[in-house]
C-alpha cells in the first residue's frame, strides 16, 4: 500500500512541477524536465548521501509515471489549474509519504536518527526547492508556510516509533499521519511559522 502512495506522491509532486513549468511558459521538454526535480529530486540526493542506488533508477516506472504526468499537465493545465486545491491536499498525502519513507529507508541503512530524521525532510521537501529556484520563485518552505516543519514531525514520529519496537508498517502508517495531520491543520486553520517582523511587533 505505501509503495502505491509513494508512487501516488511521485505523480502530485511531477504535476506540481509541470504547472510551474506551464506558469512560466516553457515547452514539452522544460514541462518534464521540471516535473521531474520535485518527484525524484529529494530522494535522489538521499541515496546518494547514504549510499544506496537511486531509487528511480532501479524502478523504471517512476520515470514514466513523471513523463505522463508532465504530459497530461500540457495538453490540460487550465483543468488542472483549476483543481489547485485537490492538489494541495494531495500534495499533503506526497509531502506525508515521502517524509515517512525516506526517513524509514535511510534509517535502515545508517542506523542513526539524526541523519534519517534529517533524509525524511529531505526527501520530502528538496526537490520542491530546486523547482522553486529553477522556476526563480521563493521556496515555498522559506515562507511562512508550515511544510518542511510538517515533514520534520513526521520523520521524527517514525524514529520515536521505531525506538517503542513498533512494527515498521506501523511506524511508517504513524509517521504519514502525524505529518498529514501538521500540514492539515495547517491548510485548514491557518498555522504559520513566526516571522522575525511578527515578532518585533508583538
Amino acid at each position: 500500500m505505501l509503495y502505491w502512495l509513494d508512487l501516488f506522491g511521485v505523480f502530485v509532486f511531477a504535476l506540481s512541477g509541470a504547472l510551474a513549468a506551464d506558469r512560466r511558459g516553457m515547452d514539452l521538454f522544460g514541462f518534464i524536465v521540471i516535473a521531474f526535480l520535485p518527484a525524484v529530486g529529494g530522494g535522489t540526493v538521499r541515496d546518494i548521501v547514504i549510499g544506496t542506488p537511486v531509487f528511480w533508477v532501479e524502478d523504471a516506472i517512476y520515470v514514466w509515471i513523471i513523463i505522463a504526468a508532465a504530459i497530461l499537465t500540457f495538453l490540460a493545465a487550465p483543468m488542472i489549474h483549476r483543481a489547485g486545491r485537490a492538489l494541495v491536499w494531495a500534495d499533503a498525502i506526497g509531502l506525508s509519504v515521502f517524509s515517512a519513507a525516506g526517513a524509514a529507508k535511510a534509517y535502515a541503512v545508517t542506523a542513526n536518527a539524526t541523519v534519517a530524521i534529517a533524509m525524511g525532510v529531505v526527501t520530502a521537501v528538496f526537490g520542491g526547492i530546486v523547482r522553486d529556484v529553477v522556476c526563480n520563485e521563493i521556496p515555498l518552505v522559506l515562507r511562512q508556510d508550515i511544510y518542511a516543519t510538517a515533514a520534520f514531525a513526521g520523520s521524527v514520529c517514525l524514529i520515536l516509533l521505531l525506538w517503542m519496537d513498533l512494527p515498521l508498517s506501523y511506524s511508517l502508517w504513524g509517521a504519514v499521519v502525524v505529518c498529514f495531520g501538521v500540514r492539515a491543520s495547517a491548510l485548514i486553520w491557518g498555522w504559520r511559522l513566526p516571522r522575525r517582523g511578527n515578532l518585533e511587533d508583538g
